[in-house]
């Protein structure tokens, strides 16, 4: 069992080497501990007992008599700390083996080893922030993009919590309101606040609902946009992979089925991350081998698991039975599609002929239409990079609404602070269906309170241990 009167202590930076490393200190006996090794240059411990203070010296190692490293030493007295408990963090060079030798120190004098997430743990435990605010900690550090900070940050000021304690403040009166009146009916009445009530509901649940229906954008800000390329054979879907990533990332060759499996890579794209796949190209399977079918076979399942369908089509050649039957699939599949006439370039070189027009020309092919092609269609070149532009606006204005407000809209990616919003607004729907049948008004409160208890689950409020645990076992050590 994890004692949480302990003082703890973890190396705070990437464990790499840097020019700084920080190890950071909670708990009660942190003052004391560093106090013990840390001196100035004639070996006198310094006095570290002042808050937001920087001090400068030297860490030293008693029993061994040897310094360790020039260090600054900054203190957070309680409770002006993130852990609301005395904090001190040692600023170091950045060596591995410096860090190594600074922490053995601390855990010799009396520290332990934190376990991932302690430190915000300890926050959460404190009352500093509350169990929304803390998995915003860990979505800021991961984050992939400048929409996925902007989100976690404003998440982190509080813009979801503050909302959440307005909706339970409002739930609780209503609970203690209709209590109230139930347990002294000659001085409380209850006439006509039903309606109230039954308009108080509604607000919260049009509320909750906006938030809800953010969740796919929030989604896709944090997580990104699981991107699959498709195309036939030798159409240029490895040439695209490397032309959006810029390197040579995938093996491009003349010679038809040279991907033989997926291969995935992440890119940011104008502030959106996109989880590309590249496949196998697909075509008829005459005369291919058991390897080319396996790669196959994996690029149609990625595409039936992704949120976005890159198709990629040769625009020096008319579309065959190959084309369409991937556009078949694409249509049958019901995702988000992008039509990629790539090598663009080579039709300015071409003769287009009674046979031959390309189709973003607003021409028309003898035997077939672009309204056979996914839209929105772009005429592209791996080799000119024509139409890298229009496609990364393209993704923007499919994924990302650009009138998204991150300062006053609410955008969760998280499927457990989801679910009790979703069966919070569920229960404010059943009280507004029990008015609706004229039900006693002691039966409302069954659904306000169950209200009141998923609105608090987000918030932690509310939260068996084996979920905080769960949550923050999945942080990084030192925070």
């Amino acid at each position: 069992m994890i004692n949480h009167n302990d003082t703890i202590c973890a190396i705070a930076t990437a464990l790499s080497p840097s020019g700084i490393g920080i190890i950071r200190v909670s708990g009660d006996k942190a003052i004391d501990i560093v106090s013990s090794i840390f001196v100035n240059k004639d070996k006198h411990k310094i006095n570290i007992n002042e808050t937001h203070k920087i001090k400068y010296g030297y860490i030293y190692d008693f029993e061994n008599n040897s310094f360790i490293d020039e260090v600054l030493v900054l203190s957070f007295i309680s409770p002006h700390s993130y852990t609301t408990e005395d904090v001190v963090e040692i600023q170091c060079h950045g060596g591995l083996l410096v860090l190594k030798n600074i922490l053995n120190l601390i855990t010799k004098n009396g520290a332990r080893l934190a376990e991932p997430g302690e430190f915000t743990k300890r926050a959460f435990l404190n009352g500093r922030i509350d169990l929304s605010k803390a998995e915003s900690v860990s979505d800021i550090i991961t984050s992939k993009n400048e929409y996925a900070l902007k989100a976690s940050f404003n998440q982190l000021k509080g813009n979801l919590s503050d909302k959440l304690n307005i909706f339970r403040s409002e739930v609780l009166e209503s609970i203690a309101y209709i209590e109230a009146c139930l347990d002294d009916p000659e001085h409380m009445s209850l006439d006509g606040y039903k309606e109230k009530l039954k308009t108080n509901c509604e607000n919260i649940i049009n509320e909750l609902n906006i938030i809800i229906k953010n969740y796919d954008n929030g989604k896709i800000i944090k997580e990104g946009i699981n991107t699959v390329i498709l195309g036939k054979p030798n159409v240029g879907k490895s040439s695209l992979l490397n032309t959006l990533l810029n390197e040579d990332r995938a093996i491009v060759t003349d010679i038809a089925g040279t991907t033989r499996d997926t291969i995935k890579e992440s890119i940011n794209l104008n502030g959106i991350t996109l989880n590309i796949i590249d496949t196998a190209g697909i075509r008829s399977e005459d005369n291919i081998d058991t390897v080319e079918k396996i790669g196959i076979d994996k690029a149609k399942v990625e595409a039936e698991k992704a949120d976005l369908i890159i198709l990629v089509l040769d625009n020096s050649k008319a579309l065959d039975d190959n084309d369409k039957t991937l556009l078949s699939l694409c249509k049958s599949l019901s995702k988000k599609t992008i039509t990629l006439l790539n090598k663009s370039d080579l039709t300015v070189h071409r003769s287009v002929g009674a046979n031959f027009r390309s189709p973003c020309t607003g021409e028309l092919y003898d035997q077939h239409r672009t309204g056979e092609l996914c839209e929105p269609i772009i005429k592209f070149s791996t080799k000119t990079k024509q139409g890298l532009t229009e496609l990364t606006n393209t993704i923007e204005d499919m994924f990302i609404n650009k009138e998204l407000d991150f300062n006053n809209e609410i955008f969760i990616s998280n499927e457990r602070q989801l679910q009790s919003i979703k069966h919070a607004s569920t229960s404010l729907s059943n009280v507004l269906s029990s008015i609706k049948n004229n039900m006693p008004e002691d039966l409302l409160t069954i659904d306000l309170n169950d209200a009141y208890t998923y609105l608090s689950q987000v918030l932690g409020v509310e939260i068996n241990d084996d979920i905080v645990n769960e949550i923050f076992s999945k942080f990084c050590m030192g925070k």
